[in-house]
């Protein structure tokens, strides 16, 4: 006579011997480890140390369980490719390009420099003080050999103020790579955009490799790597403001539709900040102001440091989907 049993839900029929089926004869049946798997006779736990004494009856009702890894595997996506950062031909270690204004001193600048990791800094130009020549440099604390200058137009309001600028920073050091920046007013810090494609276009044809601060319109951002900017840097927030990223809409179309490094520059204000920029797919972050003005900007320029790297891998990996509503971790199928 055949032996009905309930196991897991589901009826099965099986042959049962003279001595009837015991719960170890059942999982010998069943191709199953019992030091790896729990068994629940009519509601009650049969201890693994009975298996061979419990002898089964007709519509028995078990469940047999085991431990397995939570949730079921979501659709492959596809894989993003960890290209290096290369800017001008150049390539960096470092997605975090940091500045050397309002530091107390070079010397704090120096050191939020290294614990940063960064291999790039934003240098302003200005006069030199004729009455005190022996004034500390920042050459003397931060060594070009070692580390990329990137003289910018910080407080350039023109097109032919930003054009004399670089064309001294060129002269006072030789550098072609600059960053362009040609403000609209003095209370937003906004780019004008009109200033700056007219100084990008002047600039190129002069040799000079422009990475180019502007505002975050996916259309002039697109316009600016047509004319030739070596880098895109769209706003996050204001200049100084520490807004953190206003507009991920707009970055995120600008890096999809880039093939030059696109870097967000200006309005950064903490780790945060940075990861997000990262997780979007910026090929890197520039920021003085939210490491500088840090109660301790040493400890913020690694903070930052981590940030940027964190970010990275996270727009690598590939986030999951948001949802509107709870999702298991732990399957349902095979619940008891």
């Amino acid at each position: 006579m055949a032996l009905t049993l309930q196991l897991n839900g589901e009826t099965r029929e099986f042959a049962a011997a003279e001595t009837g089926l015991t719960v170890e004869g059942l999982l010998r049946a069943l191709n199953l480890d019992p030091r790896k798997i729990a068994v629940e006779r009519n509601l009650e736990i049969v201890p693994r140390s009975t298996y061979s004494d419990v002898q089964l009856a007709q519509n028995d009702r078990l469940e047999i369980v085991h431990f397995i890894g939570g949730g079921n595997a979501p659709e492959t996506k596809p894989v993003v490719e960890d290209k290096p950062l290369v800017i001008a031909g150049k390539t960096y270690r470092s997605r975090l390009i940091i500045g050397t204004g309002k530091y107390k001193t070079y010397a704090e600048n120096a050191a939020a420099l290294e614990a940063s990791g960064a291999e790039m800094v934003t240098v302003a130009v200005r006069r030199v003080n004729l009455t005190d020549p022996t004034q500390p440099k920042l050459v003397d604390f931060i060594d070009p050999k070692k580390f990329t200058y990137l003289p910018n137009t910080a407080g350039c309001f023109t097109a032919e103020d930003a054009l004399r600028t670089l064309r001294l920073a060129r002269e006072a050091g030789g550098w072609t790579l600059v960053k362009l920046e040609v403000l609209g007013d003095k209370k937003t810090l906004y780019p004008d955009m009109v200033e700056t494609l007219r100084a990008t276009e002047v600039l190129i044809k002069e040799g000079f490799q422009v990475m180019v601060y502007c505002s975050d319109d996916p259309l002039m951002a697109k316009r600016l790597e047509d004319m030739g900017a070596a880098a895109v840097m769209p706003l996050a927030a204001p200049i100084g403001s520490g807004l953190g990223i206003q507009n991920p809409v707009n970055i995120r179309i600008i890096i999809e539709e880039a093939k030059v490094p696109i870097i967000v520059d200006a309005g950064v204000g903490t780790a945060s900040d940075a990861a997000i920029a990262m997780e979007l797919g910026c090929s890197g972050v520039l920021m003085n102001t939210a490491i500088a003005e840090a109660r301790n900007p040493v400890l913020m320029a690694r903070a930052m440091k981590l940030a940027v790297e964190a970010g990275r891998d996270a727009y690598l990996a590939g986030r999951m989907p948001k949802k509107r509503y709870a999702d298991p971790s732990s399957p349902l199928s095979g619940l008891i």
